[in-house]
């Protein structure tokens, strides 16, 4: 049996300096969520991970290194995991959201907003890459993947083989420090969703 658990990092901080993007890491907000979901996996024992795979942008880097203590596992990072790279982050986000709605539905898994990055396309053909490579080096093994929500979105695309050139009809909106958990059964090729977005850890005790 494969288990596959997405994780994806904490609420974090972002800025542009000098014309560059920054990543400023975890905020506040999310160093809690991510030692809420510590917490929560310390006690079940609910995950019992065979290896445990980031992706090394910072707040992903930092989201790993509060779980790694629930995993008693080494960190290995992947740059398969990085989140989407559609732009340097220079663009104002008014800006970066008028142009995206100017883009037609059927255009916009094919639009470049700056030469050099990726389309979506582009981007989810690098998540499946990564995630075949992955599932074929741990099959049959519990793996975690601390990674983003544009990647647990691509992910969608890779278990139910659907084509990246046709818009979603559907939102995949992970929140931060969710689980997503993906199972396949020895000698089956279909894979089982357990469940999506699980944040039980976050929300208010009753």
């Amino acid at each position: 049996m494969t288990h596959l658990y997405f994780i994806r990092h904490g609420d974090y901080l972002e800025d542009v300096m000098q014309g560059t993007y920054q990543d400023l890491g975890l905020s506040s907000d999310g160093i809690g969520q991510m030692e809420r979901l510590r917490d929560r996996l310390y006690k079940t024992g609910e995950i019992k991970a065979d290896v445990f795979i980031s992706s090394p942008m910072r707040r992903a880097k930092e989201s790993a290194g509060i779980l790694a203590p629930a995993f008693n596992l080494p960190i290995t990072f992947d740059k398969g995991l990085e989140e989407w790279t559609c732009d340097d982050g220079t663009m104002p986000p008014d800006e970066f959201s008028a142009l995206w709605r100017q883009v037609t539905e059927e255009q916009k898994p094919f639009y470049r907003f700056m030469e050099g990055y990726e389309t979506w396309v582009e981007f989810s053909g690098r998540v499946h890459a990564a995630l075949n490579r992955l599932l074929q080096e741990h099959k049959g093994a519990t793996i975690v993947l601390l990674s983003h929500g544009g990647v647990i979105a691509a992910s969608f695309s890779y278990f139910f083989g659907l084509s990246t050139a046709i818009p979603a009809r559907v939102s995949l909106s992970a929140k931060h420090a969710s689980i997503t958990h993906w199972s396949q059964a020895e000698n089956s090729h279909s894979w089982t969703l357990e469940y999506f977005n699980d944040h039980h850890h976050l929300l208010p005790a009753l």
